[in-house]
């Protein structure tokens, strides 16, 4: 049995060390530039007060359901979690063992973790939450994450079957999974997923969904009480640290506060201490201020079923005449910034790396292609639609004009459509562009390669229309191949075969910006973004 410190480079079977040692073997996070250089030492107490952003304020944290995840990390833990990196790192589970060629995971759950109730967690509530996610209930979609990759979860899902056979409790602290094919590896990051959460089974049977009404959980804090206006109406919630915690030490904070109530004057106050950048003000009062990367990018699909953009070589023409970083700006908020991208799989998941010296935009070179490739097209020019499937903002005109602009040094025309339903596009029967906004449910190139431009997919019949047998092929050997390594080598060829065929053009991802209070302490930048913040490492210096 070979021993290695993170969990994705093989599927012969492997045992992933404890989290202390597994963390070792990875750089930190970049972190806050008024967490390490203070050279104080982090202190216990304070209360940390976080404005959100979602109003209404929703008051029930499932992580199964659209919540403020933000909270929903705090109160609960899943299996693994993941490090600054997007590696899987053992969290509840202590260690794991990937056999049987990556057809079957056993976790060894950590001895003594207790939930908030004093009740000691077993693999029960394990597999309880995990087939929650499988349960055909309203407004659950993560079952399809799991039916065709857990044995027995299509039949479940189905109401055909009283139990998900493929997660299995072997004893109260193993627990046990079977894939229908070896897919321990996106299996691991799908297991890292904020609505992976692992809950108490007694309370949620119990008491239903008045469970939220005082959520338990495992994690480093737990509900204390919401913040109510003078008239009773709840506005926020407050946290209070877990002293059970079993992480490698409890909380710094006493107690956290959230509220989409609270407001930049009470930042600018210091009774707040953390807020999303949403004014110039902010800016200009010069606050430490975080970009953070998340898993949304944005594209232009291209309709690869109508003429002329039915011809690869005219798709790669367009893209090689658009001028990505005016495209960014133009779509720029104070709250988010954006950043060109050459990749069609995110460079920041492991394994894959940016283009190197991908094409720039070259106008000039793009306008001799179109004119000898669209040579003989009925007279008028080439026109396009520029597609988008929600209601019109600030951003999305900006965008629509840049783009239009640099279409036009193409000798292009663009007409702008706003769709009512994203199906609407199946009517569409002009060459088109649509702008497509997609945020990965896991960090696995899976979830894009798979949903954007399988031939089968549903949401490439969408956008791109796209259809390639040997993309197709290319994704069937992933879902056969044990090995890590062999496995993301097959998705880079994929993504070559993409960059021949140009289905859609990758403009760039999103960062979004936070600003800090001087006195906070011990902000690391997340890989899944701001709303993951590990506050347990979080203090407010004097």
């Amino acid at each position: 049995m070979t021993i290695l410190r993170t969990a994705r480079l093989s599927f012969a079977p492997v045992l992933v060390l404890l989290a202390g040692l597994a963390a070792a073997s990875v750089p930190p996070g970049p972190a806050s530039p008024s967490t390490q250089d203070s050279g104080v030492s982090p202190r216990y107490n304070g209360t940390f007060r976080i404005k959100g952003n979602w109003l209404p304020f929703n008051r029930v944290f499932d992580p199964a359901l659209a919540s403020h995840f933000f909270i929903t990390e705090q109160l609960f833990d899943g299996l693994v979690k993941f490090d600054a990196h997007y590696n899987p790192m053992p969290s509840l589970a202590e260690y794991w063992i990937i056999s049987d060629g990556g057809s079957r995971i056993t976790f060894k759950l950590r001895r003594g973790v207790r939930f908030h109730n004093g009740r000691e967690l077993t693999a029960e509530d394990v597999k309880y939450s995990l087939e929650r996610l499988v349960r055909d209930r309203p407004g659950n979609t993560y079952y399809q994450y799991f039916t065709r990759k857990v044995a027995g979860a299509e039949a479940f899902w189905q109401g055909l079957a009283a139990e998900v056979t493929g997660f299995r409790v072997v004893d109260p602290s193993t627990f046990e999974i079977l894939w229908t094919r070896p897919f321990g590896s996106v299996g691991l990051y799908l297991l890292g997923m904020h609505y992976c959460k692992v809950l108490p089974k007694d309370l949620l049977e119990s008491q239903g969904r008045g469970f939220f009404n005082k959520p338990v959980g495992t994690g480093p804090f737990k509900f204390a009480e919401w913040i109510r206006s003078p008239r009773l109406e709840i506005l926020g919630v407050r946290l209070e640290r877990n002293g059970a915690y079993f992480g490698a030490h409890k909380p710094y904070l006493s107690a956290v506060e959230y509220s989409p109530h609270f407001t930049d004057d009470q930042f600018e106050e210091g009774s707040v201490h953390l807020v999303t950048v949403s004014t110039e003000r902010l800016l200009r009062r010069r606050f430490p201020v975080l970009e953070s990367d998340t898993l949304r990018t944005f594209f232009l699909a291209l309709g690869c079923d109508v003429p002329p953009l039915d011809r690869a070589e005219v798709r790669r023409a367009i893209a090689l005449g658009l001028d990505k970083a005016r495209l960014a700006e133009a779509y720029d908020t104070v709250s988010n910034v954006h950043q060109p991208l050459e990749n069609l799989i995110p460079p920041l998941l492991p394994g894959y790396f940016p283009r190197a010296g991908g094409p720039a935009g070259d106008p000039s070179a793009a306008k001799l292609l179109l004119d000898r490739l669209l040579a003989g097209s009925p007279p008028g020019g080439l026109t396009l639609r520029l597609l988008f499937e929600a209601e019109r903002t600030d951003a999305t005109a900006r965008f629509a004009r840049e783009l239009e602009r640099q279409l036009a040094a193409l000798g292009i025309g663009l007409e702008v459509r706003y769709l009512r339903r994203p199906e609407d596009v199946r009517d569409v029967r002009a060459p088109y562009l649509k702008f497509l906004d997609y945020t990965m449910d896991y960090p696995d190139a899976e979830n894009i390669v798979v949903p954007l431009f399988q031939s089968r997919s549903v949401v490439n019949g969408l956008n791109s229309r796209y259809v390639n047998p040997r993309l197709d092929a290319l994704v069937g050997l992933t879902e056969v191949e044990s090995s890590w390594e062999r496995r993301a080598g097959l998705f880079r060829e994929a993504e070559k075969v993409l960059f021949q065929d140009v289905p859609a053009i990758p403009l760039f991802s999103e960062r979004v910006r936070i600003a800090l209070r001087p006195e906070v302490r011990g902000v690391k930048v997340p890989a899944m973004g701001f709303i993951f913040l590990d506050v347990k490492e979080i203090w407010l210096e004097d």
